[in-house]
């Protein structure tokens, strides 16, 4: 490699080791089977012609796709932060990450704007919550995202660190063509969405609070798959574009790389929990999710308690 691809500063990768792995593993362990439970709800949705199935199909794929590249990703950890892998399978997985974060993000979006078009707007735009426009809508955010992606992963991403090890897409102090593509990133990718999705978010809870031909359950489901939406964006993805401004901003000598290394790198680990907490927003949606949930989650827990509550009271008996 040449002597721009070596980091010059000595960073400590222990949060990687103890931390990233632990919720890696549980990422996958659960990320993937209810992933999988959500794409099958999401096909029905669209036989059920429910535009909004769309968008959480394609929000699915996108977690699907980024949760493949997880055990490369634990690879690498549990080597130390040493990829031993070709440097294109480097660029995938980091192509797959960003991805991920920038294609939710999107489909977040798109799920507020139809809520926001059924509730503020029943009558006026119909048009453009037909299944044509939310295909439409989805092919644009996959192809705007892939292209923007294959635009900054021109560069190298495999860089040297002092005990000559491989360490992919880290690069501290940061290279100058990445300065731009952060505030990209931090003002396209992050302040855009979330002004999209909390004035949505307004206008939605007001015209709910006001209309009188919707029933409370409806009321109480719309208000959920909305708050859901800004829950997600600000616990998965606020922290992470946060570090990333104050890096491009402030990041200047390798005391403040060192300072900030673990903080930047736990808020995004915090993007990787958007794969668990999506398919959460089936429930506000469809109603067999919402049973297919209970049945196999919250009815196993209560008959585990009432079972408990039988032997405590036999044990007391006797």
């Amino acid at each position: 490699m040449s002597e721009k691809d070596v980091i010059n500063c000595t960073i400590s990768h222990e949060i990687h080791q103890y931390v990233f792995s632990c919720v890696y593993i549980l990422v996958l362990l659960v990320g993937v089977p209810s992933n999988l439970y959500s794409l099958y709800h999401a096909v029905l949705q669209l036989k059920q012609r429910n535009e909004l199935g769309v968008y959480l199909l394609n929000l699915t794929v996108s977690d699907l796709l980024y949760l493949a590249s997880l055990p490369l990703w634990l690879q690498y950890i549990f080597q130390g932060d040493d990829w031993r892998h070709r440097e294109w399978l480097c660029q995938l997985c980091g192509f797959l990450l960003y991805e991920n974060i920038y294609i939710s993000i999107g489909f977040l979006c798109c799920i507020s704007l139809d809520r926001y078009l059924a509730v503020v707007h029943p009558l006026r735009f119909n048009a453009l919550r037909s299944m044509k426009a939310a295909w439409l809508a989805s092919a644009i955010v996959w192809i705007k995202e892939i292209a923007v992606g294959v635009v900054f992963f021109r560069h190298k991403e495999l860089s040297t660190d002092r005990t000559n090890q491989s360490v992919c897409f880290e690069h501290y102090p940061m290279r100058p063509w990445e300065y731009d593509i952060n505030y990209y990133r931090f003002i396209v990718g992050f302040l855009f969405p979330l002004a999209i999705l909390l004035i949505s978010y307004l206008c939605v809870l007001r015209a709910v609070g006001r209309s009188a031909g919707t029933q409370p359950d409806q009321k109480t489901r719309i208000r959920q798959l909305v708050s859901s939406t800004i829950l997600i964006f600000l616990v998965c993805f606020s922290p992470y574009h946060i570090f990333l401004l104050v890096r491009t901003l402030l990041e200047r000598d390798c005391a403040f790389i060192e300072g900030i290394f673990n903080y930047y790198h736990l808020s995004l680990m915090l993007t990787t929990l958007n794969c668990v907490a999506d398919p959460a927003l089936y429930c506000f949606v469809s109603e067999s999710a919402r049973r297919g949930l209970y049945r196999a989650v919250v009815r196993p827990i209560l008959v585990d308690v009432d079972l408990e509550l039988v032997g405590d009271l036999k044990s007391t008996a006797g």
